[in-house]
């Protein structure tokens, strides 16, 4: 018997319904050159109408491998010694595709509310770069931006590392490999739908096979790019997948939210609830009648609205202390 998906939004049915001849589900990665040209034609104001005063960095990479870009974004203006906040971001696009411009456009609007820098970090892509290429890139441009914090105008002390879907599940490798390395220590950790399971095989994957933006297929396909043949089996690394971890102590607060209708469901669920249970603290939403991606898909509909207002009252009581 096949498992049926709640409802979607109504509002989201119907901008879901509009995209879904370009970018319907069932993703393989025949699929991949399109997805990068469509990722590399994103065009935005990254000043935010002056806002933020931007720049490009190369900063060391890991150990043998090149150097990282990073999108660098200052509030116009603040001093040398402002020691603001940073939101430390890892974009989206399935580790396939994607560059440090893309999904900043949400970071840039919380740091222009709440006054803070952001710090975007290109990583190497799947499959041609496969684990720990990405989360490795991730971590050397986290080491970086702590050390050199106060030359961007940022406080070490007060990086958020945040991210969308495979962007999230790359913050939260982060958490977990800056903790067991001892590196910086994160105030918090912000993880928008984060793709966090290389095993693909809870309900709410099941259930919205062959359905949404990104479906059952296309979550296999993104995991056999980072892990190959490993993918679902046994010794994945938490740095990698880190719904593996059977650690969850010591971890910064974290910020998780997700869609009812969406396959990312049910392992982000799980991965709050077991922070909670290794005495951490999270907080969980699980927007009801949400898809993958639907603020991004439909910014106007109430529940994106709703959404993202929690996102930026969390960050303020964060910071708020």
């Amino acid at each position: 018997m096949p498992l049926l998906p709640p409802p979607l939004d109504q509002e989201l049915a119907a901008a879901l319904e509009q995209f879904m001849d370009a970018i319907g589900p069932g993703f393989t990665l025949a699929d991949l050159p399109a997805a990068r040209r469509n990722a590399a034609v994103e065009l935005l104001d990254l000043t935010m109408d002056g806002a933020f005063e931007t720049e490009d960095r190369t900063v060391p990479g890991p150990e043998g491998a090149p150097g990282v870009s990073l999108l660098v974004c200052r509030p116009s203006g603040a001093s040398a010694t402002a020691a603001l906040p940073v939101l430390y971001h890892t974009h989206g696009g399935g580790l396939m595709a994607g560059s440090n411009r893309a999904g900043v456009t949400e970071p840039l609007t919380w740091a222009r509310e709440l006054d803070a820098v952001v710090v975007s970090v290109e990583y190497r892509l799947t499959p041609e770069h496969p684990y720990p290429a990405p989360v490795e890139d991730a971590y050397a441009g986290l080491l970086w931006t702590a050390e050199h914090a106060r030359e961007i105008g940022g406080d070490p002390d007060r990086i958020i590392v945040t991210g969308s879907s495979a962007g999230g599940g790359l913050a939260a490798a982060l958490t977990l490999l800056s903790r067991d390395r001892q590196g910086p220590r994160p105030l918090g950790q912000l993880l928008m739908c984060p793709m966090l399971d290389d095993r693909n095989n809870t309900v709410s994957s099941r259930q919205m096979a062959g359905l949404g933006l990104w479906d059952r297929t296309a979550n296999e396909t993104a995991w056999k790019a980072l892990l190959g043949d490993r993918r679902g089996g046994p010794g994945v690394p938490p740095y990698a997948a880190p719904a593996r971890a059977t650690d969850l102590s010591g971890l910064p607060p974290a910020f998780l939210d997700v869609g009812s209708v969406e396959t990312f469901r049910d392992e982000v669920v799980g991965y709050a609830s077991r922070i909670w249970q290794a005495g951490g603290v999270a907080e969980l939403h699980v927007w009801p009648g949400g898809c993958h991606g639907f603020d991004a898909l439909a910014p106007e509909a109430a529940l994106s609205r709703t959404a993202r207002a929690a996102r930026v009252a969390w960050l303020r009581r964060l910071l708020a202390g």
